[in-house]
């Protein structure tokens, strides 16, 4: 199954747009923005469709057209919004809509529904297995409601191609006899509502950081959660610590922050670039390894090579390492293609400009002056860059935005890395700029 997080957020989302706490303030600062959580799997099967789901899928170069059938958990605002299936009927020959959930929750949506719209409505309740479409659907119960006892459910989801996953928003923690309905289970993931931080005083029906790890731990012992399953924290809220600091929690935990736009191929290789690039200083490093912060099996990769007999390189290079996690592993190597092409864990590169550096030392060129050899080199990185079967991240700098470099030398290296960076912004999932120190999401 493939997974595109439409949001992450709360009913609030993340930022609040009314707040100025330390957590919303942090999260515009880096322009972290997290929409109210659903998501879309394999293109033809929402979980939950709130009103920010359509614009979502729009800014993540989604399309619903292909959605065949909804699993609503509960009919609160930020999991449904029933006007969303009037506008689908603007749209000619939208095709059959199947919407699962509580009947209360499907008794909200009937009047935006036309007479000869095909929709069709399917009540379920927890303890019910469905067959939906090409999958396979058990209803599990959630500690939340929206009236009664009953009117939330959550979902376990078996795809075609045997992955499984668990979505669990919204939900308080599960009584110890609900945990044998998941025993043995074994998830690929875990979507786990995580609302209230260190507030769970707001209320049982969400969880917070205590009773999330609750939840990890008994699903841990009954086998739902096994060493390969990826859990993932959903539904977030400002009530949180800023991200950074719950990325930590969460990690401690055995567990991350989901990102909206994020992919999960849960049945193939996962494939997410992230492009960041910027100015010296901009902060281009240490925002490209908060991107990772909550992975214990990074390959870093020195992409200039090793460096001696150059005192001031080698304490840059020692103010990276201690920012770095012990667990990452560190790779001095400018075969940056080959190391693409052979991953098994995430890896981040910093950065293209050192390699491009290397490169050019190692050919000669830039006295004579002949660049295929080098160029070639880039050809192989751009192909390893778009087929890496990993999450990559990639370092470079932006040097073409000043004066026109004195020195032939200056003015080649601009050019070639300017060629070098369109080309890997262009196959890139995600490009951000760096501008001191702020995040400006290009795409």
């Amino acid at each position: 199954m493939k997974v595109t997080l439409m949001g992450t957020g709360a009913a609030d989302g993340w930022p609040n747009a009314f707040c100025h706490c330390v957590s919303c303030d942090d999260a515009r600062r880096l322009r972290d923005f997290r929409a109210q959580t659903a998501a879309l799997v394999d293109d033809v099967l929402m979980l939950d469709f709130g009103p920010d789901a359509p614009g979502a899928a729009v800014r993540h170069g989604c399309s619903l057209a292909g959605v065949r059938h909804v699993l609503v958990t509960h009919a609160h605002a930020d999991h449904l919004a029933p006007q969303s299936l009037l506008f689908r009927s603007w749209v000619e020959r939208s095709g059959d809509l199947e919407v699962i959930g509580p009947a209360d929750a499907l008794d909200s949506c009937r009047a935006w529904v036309g007479p000869g719209d095909p929709v069709r409505f399917t009540p379920v309740v927890a303890g019910d297995q469905v067959r939906v479409g090409e999958y396979d659907v058990r209803v599990l119960p959630a500690r939340h409601k929206v009236f009664r006892d009953g009117d939330a459910v959550l979902y376990d989801v078996t795809g075609p191609d045997g992955t499984r996953l668990l979505w669990a928003s919204d939900t308080g923690v599960w009584p110890g006899e609900w945990f044998g309905a998941v025993a043995g289970a074994a998830f690929d993931a875990v979507f786990l509502e995580e609302t209230f931080g260190d507030r769970e005083d707001l209320s049982d029906g969400h969880l917070g950081l205590t009773g999330f790890a609750t939840m990890v731990e008994a699903m841990r012992k009954v086998g739902a959660v096994v060493d390969s399953t990826d859990v993932v924290a959903v539904h977030l809220g400002h009530h949180n610590p800023p991200v950074g600091t719950l990325r930590e929690r969460l990690r401690g935990l055995g567990a991350r922050a989901g990102r909206d736009g994020e992919v999960l191929d849960m049945g193939g290789p996962v494939r997410r670039r992230v492009f960041v690039t910027g100015g010296a200083r901009s902060g281009k490093s240490r925002y490209a390894e908060g991107l990772l912060a909550g992975v214990d099996d990074v390959v870093y990769v020195a992409a200039g090579g090793p460096r001696t007999g150059d005192p001031e390189w080698e304490r840059r290079v020692e103010s990276h390492r201690r920012r770095r996690p012990a667990s990452w592993t560190t790779v001095e190597d400018t075969d940056v293609a080959g190391v693409l092409r052979s991953a098994a864990q995430p890896v981040l590169v910093d950065c293209l400009g050192t390699w491009l550096t290397a490169r050019i030392d190692h050919h000669n060129a830039w006295e004579k002056g002949d660049l295929d050899t080098m160029r070639a080199d880039v050809d192989h990185l751009l192909d390893a860059w778009r087929t890496c079967a990993v999450p990559v991240v990639a370092v470079s700098n932006e040097v073409g935005s000043g004066v026109v470099p004195a020195t032939a030398s200056g003015r080649l290296f601009r050019d070639e890395l300017g060629r070098l960076n369109a080309g890997i912004a262009d196959l890139a999932d995600e490009v951000v700029l760096m501008v001191a120190g702020q995040p400006v999401t290009i795409r």
